[in-house]
């Protein structure tokens, strides 16, 4: 397979931040008398979007306002929680080096909100170099859904059948491929074994982009070794 597009999830896959999310989420549940995620719950909710999150917590339709109210309450945690604390994952700039010097366009297909992804690129220093962001409130169906994803391949102008995905989630995972994407797993979140418990077969699973790029990644990119020598 020659990979001619790149899309990245954001939380848990661009940076190892889905700990903080679970520390707000964690201090969410307890103000309102809500019982802790499990690992189960986790692997149904992570990379899913607010909108799916927060009824499937209250067990409930929410009203508009209502929803926005907690998921601003959780993601305003967050971002408190990681100012100053958010870092790319080992080995990501070297491979988005990579990619634009073979001319390989790519893309962030995130289901986080408006504001936490401002958040994050800015923390990491990634605005610049990911300038291309779809959201999950910008498509019909978030995550497990593949239309993230197929809208991420629209916009860089790539078939979604020619694009890797990279992901931190099963939901994530399942959404990847759903789009018809090779999906390789970052397990920043979940182990080969949480994959495996939940149903999920990622195309491979790497512990960071620099596994990534010592290992599956050299062949499924056709990476320039001329590239590489002056990396």
């Amino acid at each position: 397979m020659s990979v001619r597009g790149v899309v990245f999830d954001l939380d848990g896959t661009l940076v190892d931040n889905m700990a903080l999310h679970a520390q707000a989420f964690t201090a969410f549940m307890s103000r309102h008398a809500l019982p802790p995620l499990d690992a189960g719950g986790r692997a149904r909710l992570d990379g899913k979007r607010n909108a799916d999150i927060f009824p499937d917590l209250f067990g409930r339709t929410l009203p508009l306002e209502e929803l926005r109210a907690y998921a601003e309450e959780k993601e305003g945690l967050y971002r408190e929680l990681s100012r100053g604390r958010l870092s790319p994952l080992a080995g990501l700039e070297r491979l988005l080096e990579r990619l634009g010097a073979c001319g390989i366009p790519f893309a962030v297909a995130t289901s986080g909100p408006a504001e936490n992804v401002r958040h994050t690129l800015a923390e990491t220093g990634l605005a610049a170099r990911l300038a291309v962001v779809v959201r999950g409130d910008e498509v019909p169906r978030g995550k497990p859904h593949p239309d993230i994803f197929l809208a991420a391949a629209e916009r860089i102008g790539v078939a979604a059948s020619a694009c890797l995905a990279f992901e931190d989630s099963p939901m994530g995972v399942v959404a990847a491929r759903a789009a018809g994407m090779t999906c390789i797993a970052v397990t920043t979140s979940f182990s080969a074994e949480a994959f495996q418990a939940a149903g999920v077969v990622p195309d491979a699973l790497v512990a960071d982009f620099d596994a990534f790029l010592t290992g599956r990644g050299r062949p499924l990119l056709d990476l320039d070794p001329a590239a590489e020598a002056t990396s």
